[in-house]
């Protein structure tokens, strides 16, 4: 490629904490890391926060390139960068720029502040690299307008992690037929597998819907509800589960209120299905289901040995201060969700209180902080990773990689309520996990469509 054909990427601080090896994502072109994010690096390694571990993730990536034996000189011409495992076809440079010496051209600004240092940064590489296309990848919405405002031609936003374009396309866990399922095919082949009854159906029937693994499918006119368990070129494997069947599930007291949940029932409760995603918005019974499917399975079923409740804990409003007390203490007022649905699966006992602390301590649930799940290994245990679409794609990888043998792990999250600074609906880790484990045959994702809270809550949902 001729050089003038490689772009040079200036890369954001928040960049490298969002994905610390974003420095292996620009394939031939060229990555660029002003003087002022290293500084800021620094600044923020050292904190008592998950995001202090990225920022020496980041720090130990650059060294490895930049440290040894590599001279001033060749740092700020450019290291060649080397193949990295996960990124192969990467072959650019990377360089430190000294941005604190460079006088820049007139017309910039203001330099007392780190952005606006990283744009003045980005004009000048531009300037001087001309014809040279300069791009200034930030996930930082008001940055992406001064640096366009400011001059600079390319800025983007940092997306190597973004599996879709738009949230409309995310995986819903279920396609519904129009009509009546049975009226548009033929052919059908029907046998019976244990207790279940299974079809085989030619996929040319089916439409040209990309089906996959533990998809459930249903239809509008009648009772069919099936759940996808292979495929082949020509056919779809699928297993007849029944609507009504569906609908009189019950955990622990709690049966669905429409097929949503029926179907999120099934999964939750199957044995052979180790991850399970709900999505859907506020209200439709998400840590619900969750909790009465982990009570049933750990106490009246006795498949695992007990419940760990936990969820990352940023603050939506302001900070509540340091708590007294032990770790499941100091997370309770980050998962009232959990004893909120626990008051409400023994509301109609004689003693409410007494028997949601009896059943805390013979399901052994215990409330943990995800910033002290890395290095665990969970073994025998239902894991419910609540309000998950406030993660990274790399801090849920951390937790699903803790799961052991004969672990369950429950993921929800309502990708409307993104607390995270720089997350956004597609760019979530709860979207990056129902897109990724689609075809697992160890998983389900189910999206529950309606709000059963309250009509206030449905109304709420609806018209605010």
């Amino acid at each position: 490629m001729e050089q003038h054909d490689k772009k040079l990427f200036v890369l954001d601080t928040n960049v490298l904490l969002h994905e610390p090896l974003a420095i292996y994502s620009f394939k031939e072109h060229d990555v660029i890391i002003p003087m002022t994010v290293l500084e800021e690096l620094d600044s923020i390694k050292d904190r008592k926060r998950d995001v202090s571990r990225d920022a020496r993730v980041a720090i130990r990536a650059l060294e490895d390139i930049l440290g040894g034996p590599t001279t001033p000189e060749q740092i700020l011409k450019g290291v060649a960068l080397p193949t990295h495992e996960e990124h192969s076809e990467v072959s650019g440079h990377l360089s430190i720029f000294p941005d604190h010496q460079v006088e820049f051209i007139i017309g910039s600004l203001p330099g007392d502040n780190n952005d606006n240092r990283i744009i003045n940064t980005a004009l000048h590489l531009q300037k001087i690299h001309f014809p040279r296309t300069v791009v200034l990848v930030t996930k930082d919405i008001n940055m992406r307008l001064k640096a366009k405002g400011a001059g600079i031609e390319r800025v983007e936003d940092y997306r190597t992690d973004q599996l879709i374009d738009d949230i409309r396309f995310l995986a819903k866990g279920f396609y519904q037929f129009p009509g009546d399922f049975w009226q548009n095919v033929d052919n059908v082949s029907t046998d019976r597998k244990g207790r279940h009854t299974v079809h085989q159906v030619p996929l040319e029937h089916l439409g040209n819907e990309h089906y996959y693994l533990n998809q459930y499918l249903i239809d509008e006119n009648s009772d069919f509800c099936g759940r996808v368990a292979s495929k082949t070129e020509n056919h779809l494997e699928i297993i007849d589960r029944g609507r009504d069947r569906l609908l009189h599930h019950e955990a622990w007291g709690v049966k669905p209120k429409n097929i949503y949940q029926g179907m999120a029932l099934d999964a939750l409760l199957d044995p052979d299905i180790e991850l399970i995603i709900l999505t859907g918005p506020a209200g439709c019974g998400k840590t619900l289901l969750a909790m009465a499917a982990a009570l049933e399975l750990v106490v009246e079923r006795k498949l695992y040995d007990k419940v760990i409740v936990t969820r990352n804990t940023p603050d939506i409003a302001e900070s509540i201060g340091f708590l007294p007390g032990t770790e499941e203490e100091k997370m309770a007022p980050w998962l009232a969700a959990i004893t909120d649905t626990l008051e409400v699966l023994h509301k109609n006992d004689v003693n409410p209180t007494g028997s949601v602390n009896y059943i805390m301590e013979k399901a052994n649930i215990q409330f943990k902080s995800i910033n002290f799940m890395r290095g665990r290994s969970i073994q025998n245990s239902v894991v419910i990773l609540d309000e998950c679409q406030n993660l990274t794609a790399s801090q849920i990888k951390t937790m699903i990689t803790r799961m052991g043998e004969g672990t369950k792990l429950i993921c929800s999250g309502n990708l409307a309520q993104i607390d995270s600074t720089y997350l956004t609906a597609v760019t979530s880790g709860l979207t990056y996990i129902v897109e990724r484990f689609k075809d697992f045959e160890g998983s389900a994702n189910i999206y529950l469509n309606g709000v059963v809270r309250s009509r206030l809550a449905e109304f709420a949902e609806e018209h605010l």
